[in-house]
């Protein structure tokens, strides 16, 4: 079964899965695999539950984590695309020796969801210490019982932060005593509930998924797909902020989906006073994906 292509060098899903594997693993993934039309075996994207399985057996196989198990209807992200994104940031990191490892560097995760894929990816690819923050309760009550039951993690000094400010994004959860060598993001790309829709319709229209509207086999709640402005207001409001925080942060990251909307950002990067303000791309097969960061 292929995967995405030219993935970050130190991204552990490189080439097929090998779903004998995984499944010996995790058995419980053996249940959604379907043969495509040339007969081979794959998973059955069109369900959530075949979706989430393959992430928790991926997670099992390549980060030895035991549990990982997401309310009904919430985010599940595609653990390859998410890996490259941590791989991506880390350069940001990078000296003569390579990528910083170890608990004395920080990562914040804003917008860590149920799913807590960065700070799993980040922690135990490279041992940093991770915060993942949000504003929704259930999933932090789901993002924290996947820290306690797996011991790599709650070692690894996880920990999980209540945005209680539903205006405010860095603002009440970068303390005065913090200090971050980065923070990542996965904002709500959409501006509404109606286009978060019809971009889920092309999805699975391009993925010759079933012909189902209201079923989508990545989730998602409102808050994790859409907000009023979409990316673009998010991850301004995101750089107008990280200017109080220009002292206590190294790198500030975030994803961006549409590819007009990086220059509007750049510039708002630099109009805020950003010392150094890069767009980065991830290309996953066909896919390209865009990181941009700033620092002060």
């Amino acid at each position: 079964m292929n995967k995405p292509a030219k993935l970050h060098p130190r991204n552990l899903h490189q080439g097929r899965y090998n779903l004998a594997d995984l499944c010996r693993g995790y058995p419980a993934l053996q249940a959604h695999l379907v043969l495509n039309p040339a007969g081979e075996q794959t998973v059955n994207f069109s369900e959530p539950a075949a979706v989430q399985a393959l992430n928790a057996a991926l997670l099992k196989h390549y980060y030895h984590v035991d549990y990982w198990q997401l309310p009904p209807g919430y985010l599940c992200p595609p653990i390859p695309g998410r890996a490259d994104y941590i791989h991506t940031a880390a350069d940001l990191l990078a000296g003569p020796d390579g990528v910083p490892t170890g608990k004395h560097i920080n990562l914040l995760d804003i917008g860590c969801g149920a799913n807590l894929i960065y700070p799993i990816i980040a922690n135990r690819s490279y041992g940093w210490r991770c915060v993942g923050s949000d504003i929704d309760t259930v999933a932090l009550k789901a993002a924290q019982l996947i820290i306690d039951s797996n011991p790599p993690l709650k070692k690894g000094q996880i920990s999980l932060r209540h945005q209680k400010d539903s205006n405010s994004i860095l603002s009440g959860i970068i303390k005065p005593d913090d200090s971050f060598a980065l923070t990542v993001c996965n904002p709500p790309f959409y501006g509404s509930a109606a286009e978060a829709a019809a971009a889920n319709q092309r999805k699975r229209f391009n993925l010759k998924l079933a012909d189902s509207p209201q079923q989508r086999n990545f989730g998602g709640q409102q808050h994790e797909l859409w907000c009023p402005g979409g990316e673009l207001a998010f991850i301004g409001q995101m750089i107008s902020e990280s200017v109080a925080f220009a002292n206590q942060v190294g790198w500030f990251s975030s994803l961006v989906s549409q590819q007009t909307h990086v220059k509007t950002l750049l510039a708002k990067a630099r109009q805020a006073g950003a010392a150094e303000v890069k767009h980065l791309t991830m290309q996953q097969g066909q896919k390209s994906s865009h990181l941009l960061a700033w620092r002060f």
